[in-house]
């Protein structure tokens, strides 16, 4: 496969408030959030032209910069507008959108409270992050790394700099035949794969670790709210690697990976069913179909 560079494409991407052509938008290399990991973003998905739960996705990229220490120097409104007019400027109806917001080069210390904050926002075409065969459901590898300590790390914030692990986790998986890694917290606890959340089932309920020390993803929320809306029990609570063997059912949820079923965690093997097939279906019809409501998690 012939890997198009992201810094190689035609388009546009709306950079500090304006479109600009996509090899123009750049930053220099002594740019802060290059250097110290001082950068926000998020995942988002367009369907039929619509990005779906966009004003949350918003919101939660506003918040990871107040967790940071910094104001992206734009609304919700108007950030929401940009995404939707980025959308528009691709052409595409179905893509992946990502914005980002990073400190400057006014400073490059640790300390860098006079930098100025960047906002970027492009969109290109991203099918289902594990696409093919999906019902027959991906292998996971256990991670070296584990997530950190909601006081060691700001575990609240979709922040660039906690990806770092799960980069590396990714890496060792696929190396070992994986398609991505299974990822414990700092106590040994079950938290969630490198870049979704994670899922079980176990006598026809859902089980899914609390979030303590990763990202409540979006998704994750609105899986949880389609389960509870067809009459499932959801259980959120502590779940340890010993248990990994006895459930049915497994699968992730994250933007990119949708809902992706599981079928092997590190030597477990689990068959994808009538549980995971009917989320899939339903979040489907849910991204797809208008009026797109909300499900929270509660």
């Amino acid at each position: 496969m012939t890997l198009v560079p992201f810094d190689d494409r035609d388009g546009l991407i709306w950079l500090d408030g304006a479109l600009v052509p996509w090899r123009d938008a750049r930053l220099h290399v002594l740019s802060h959030g290059l250097h110290y990991a001082s950068a926000v973003f998020e995942g988002e998905r367009a369907y039929g032209g619509h990005i779906f739960r966009l004003r949350d996705h918003t919101e939660r990229l506003l918040q990871s910069g107040r967790i940071l220490g910094f104001d992206i120097p734009y609304s919700a409104d108007e950030i929401d507008t940009a995404c939707r007019q980025t959308l528009a400027a691709s052409g595409l109806s179905d893509a992946y959108v990502r914005p980002v917001a990073w400190r400057g080069t006014e400073q490059l210390a640790v300390s860098a409270q006079q930098t100025k904050i960047h906002l970027s926002i492009a969109v290109w075409p991203w099918p289902s992050y594990f696409a093919a065969d999906r019902m027959k459901g991906i292998r996971l590898g256990m991670a070296d790394w584990q997530r950190p300590h909601p006081k060691t790390a700001p575990t609240a914030s979709k922040a660039s700099g906690l990806y770092m692990i799960g980069t590396m986790s990714k890496h060792k998986a696929e190396a070992e035949g994986y398609d991505d890694a299974l990822m414990l917290d700092w106590r040994g606890q079950v938290a969630e794969a490198t870049g979704a959340n994670i899922l079980f089932v176990l006598k026809g309920e859902i089980h899914t670790p609390l979030v303590e020390g990763f990202l409540d993803g979006i998704t994750r929320q609105t899986v949880m709210g389609l389960a509870r809306l067809n009459g499932m029990n959801v259980i959120e609570r502590p779940i340890l690697p010993d248990e990994l063997a006895g459930f049915s059912e497994v699968f992730l949820a994250g933007t990119a990976a949708e809902i992706t079923p599981v079928r092997e965690i590190a030597g477990h093997g689990y068959t994808p069913g009538r549980i995971t097939e009917a989320l899939l279906r339903g979040y489907a019809e849910l991204v797809n179909s208008p009026p797109r409501q909300v499900l929270a998690a509660a």
